[in-house]
């Protein structure tokens, strides 16, 4: 039986990773040119089930992948690098809510 995970003890345990960011800005631009997986991951030289785990956030592509999909959107490298850097600055900028209740007391002590 598999131990549950820990729960995140700062700011840096909760931040979003690289590979989701970029899945999700992926999906949102095919989606915007109403285009299914199978018409992107054809341009980009990739097979649908790859495109489909980048978008998951399953797969860590190499920065040539990110580049033939980038190129099959038709967004430069640089744009999307932007676009998802500032997905993850956005989502720093969440407010970090200051325990409450008896653990802040703990804390104090």
């Amino acid at each position: 039986m598999s131990e549950p995970m820990p729960e995140p003890t700062s700011r840096f345990d909760r931040q979003p990773l690289w590979r989701h960011m970029l899945g999700d800005r992926l999906r949102a631009l095919r989606h915007r040119r109403g285009e299914t997986l199978t018409e992107t991951a054809k341009r980009a030289g990739v097979s649908t089930q790859y495109l489909s785990e980048i978008e998951r956030g399953a797969k860590e592509p190499s920065s040539e992948v990110i580049a033939a999909v980038a190129t099959a959107l038709e967004v430069t490298l640089l744009d999307l690098t932007i676009a998802v850097a500032d997905g993850l600055r956005e989502s720093q900028a969440a407010p970090v809510h200051a325990p409450h209740g008896p653990s802040m007391f703990a804390l104090a002590a």
